[in-house]
């Protein structure tokens, strides 16, 4: 076990910029479609009154979905968890700070009247309390933040005790109604791991590419273990799927999480990879601007009737929320709207470091 990583002088960089690891572009890519679709698809059939594929492939990716975004998400931490408060705290505490209060503001003044009960002391309350319960969709980005402050204060402390501790709190069955802390206790091991286990992954994806065969074997073997727990009621009251079980949860998403940089690998060298990692490498944008066109789309469809099938319609959705943010990113870059994507001067500890080997943030 290593708090270090490894990059093979084989391991592929994103197209056009040799500081970014392509897999882990495409990677990125892969986990934030499926959380997007997730989103889109229970919207729509919420809206609908029903079900369609989608929801077939939502539940078939339950297990690993966000278990793989947290992994992708801790794996260079080693190269920054060691330097001084200042420095660390600007990279990998503000970064998301930033962010998570910005839009938060912006989606709160959007929902204005959802949130707050039509009037300015009901929205001000709302913001207080997002900054303890995280709000909607942008609790990832609040999380993000709070494990890395936790990954600072533990740095020194035995990465097997550590990540031993954290895979308990995700199989103990913490349901304590507190969104913020029963998420902490049920994702914290796939950041550790992705931190702590970061040397493996990169040899796990460099072997991926040099053995295709076997890897594309072991991809067809998970999906068809994960597709039959996750998609199998369970027998007990209170948990969903067999997927959800203790200790089957921690394996698939564990399992998921090693065939997503497995997938992500093989094809970050195809044609095909090349708009998944284009995603991966904005995947910010799109977390933090997917649900307003989601909600824009999913309204005209319904209300039009234009397309009548759940699945359709889920699926049509899920594409316009992961595209027009990519689109609005690039229409605001290098204007004075860059801020809503790219965090400015003012809101930095330490100026803009120069471009390192990195996953897209």
């Amino acid at each position: 076990m290593t708090t270090g990583h490894v990059i093979r002088s084989g391991t592929p960089t994103a197209a056009g910029d040799p500081h970014r690891v392509a897999w882990i572009d495409t990677a990125k890519g892969l986990c934030i479609v499926f959380v997007v679709m997730m989103h889109a698809t229970l919207g729509v059939g919420e809206a609908m009154g029903a079900e369609g594929f989608m929801h077939t492939v939502v539940a078939f990716a339950a297990p690993f979905r966000m278990p793989d975004f947290f992994l992708i998400s801790g794996l260079f931490l080693a190269r920054v968890v060691d330097r001084d408060w200042r420095t660390y705290g600007d990279k990998r505490i503000l970064h998301f700070v930033y962010f998570y209060l910005l839009w938060l503001v912006i989606q709160s003044v959007v929902k204005f009247g959802a949130v707050s009960g039509g009037s300015l002391g009901g929205f001000v309350e709302h913001l207080l309390v997002s900054l303890v319960e995280p709000f909607s969709t942008l609790w990832f980005v609040y999380m993000l933040a709070i494990f890395s402050i936790v990954a600072k204060l533990a740095r020194r402390v035995n990465p097997v005790l550590l990540l031993a501790v954290a895979a308990a709190l995700e199989i103990a069955p913490i349901h304590t109604g507190w969104f913020l802390l029963d998420e902490f206790c049920a994702r914290l091991v796939y950041f550790l791991a992705g931190w702590h286990l970061a040397g493996a992954i990169f040899r796990l994806a460099d072997r991926a590419t040099e053995k295709p065969l076997p890897a594309l074997g072991f991809l067809c073997l998970w999906a068809v273990a994960n597709g039959a727990l996750a998609l199998t009621p369970a027998p007990i009251a209170g948990v969903s799927t067999l997927a959800a079980l203790p200790l089957v949860s921690l394996a698939l998403g564990s399992a998921g999480a090693v065939a997503i940089v497995v997938a992500s690998a093989l094809l970050a060298r195809t044609l095909a990879g090349a708009p998944v990692a284009y995603a991966g490498r904005h995947s910010i944008a799109v977390y933090l601007a997917f649900f307003f066109p989601m909600a824009v789309t999913r309204e005209v469809l319904i209300r039009t009737g234009i397309v009548e099938d759940v699945g359709v319609v889920a699926l049509v959705v899920t594409i316009a929320a992961v595209i027009a943010p990519l689109v609005l990113e690039r229409l605001v870059r290098r204007t004075p709207l860059s801020f809503l994507f790219e965090r400015p001067a003012f809101a930095r500890l330490s100026p803009r470091p120069r471009a390192a080997v990195q996953p897209a943030e």
